[in-house]
């Protein structure tokens, strides 16, 4: 799975339509769907897309939790208040009004990469939790720990 990184403003048209960034789209080429799918987020008035393969690791993850447990009926409206958004040929998707409600856009959407998944979020609103989020991290002294990479078949230990 490629890697989502970088931020993309697009215009919408005057049907709800968003050319997603082709860096992106280009992510989904190898899954069965011909498009992606977009939740909201808890903490933000933004929506988080992503492909197949993650959407299936997060339904798979919410069954690891007790069934019937308050956390997983919590977790579960994460799929609930899933879109599906195919592309259409020139590999814009009309973002559902849902989407536009909860986010505030209404003529530009910027993505953001976030690695295996990306955001949808109106411009300003984002530069302002950009803003938190930086001198957030930079208070606590954040670090981040990397992991090592998998060693490749035919190398040494």
């Amino acid at each position: 799975m490629a890697l989502f990184v970088g931020r993309y403003v697009n215009k919408i048209d005057k049907k709800g339509r968003v050319s997603v960034p082709k860096p992106f789209r280009l992510a989904f080429v190898e899954q069965s769907f011909a498009g992606l799918y977009a939740y909201p987020l808890f903490k933000f008035n933004a929506f988080e897309a992503c492909g197949e393969d993650f959407m299936e690791r997060l339904s798979n993850s919410l069954e690891d939790l007790p069934m019937f447990s308050d956390e997983q009926d919590d977790l579960s409206v994460i799929l609930e208040s899933a879109h599906r958004l195919p592309f259409d040929p020139e590999g814009r998707v009309a973002l559902p009004s849902e989407i536009l409600k909860a986010t505030g856009i209404t003529s530009q959407t910027l993505f953001v990469g976030r690695g295996r998944r990306f955001q949808i979020w109106e411009p300003k609103a984002y530069e302002v939790n950009r803003g938190q989020a930086f001198a957030r991290a930079k208070a606590r002294g954040a670090t981040l720990q990397l992991r090592t990479p998998p060693k490749r078949e035919g190398e040494e230990s």
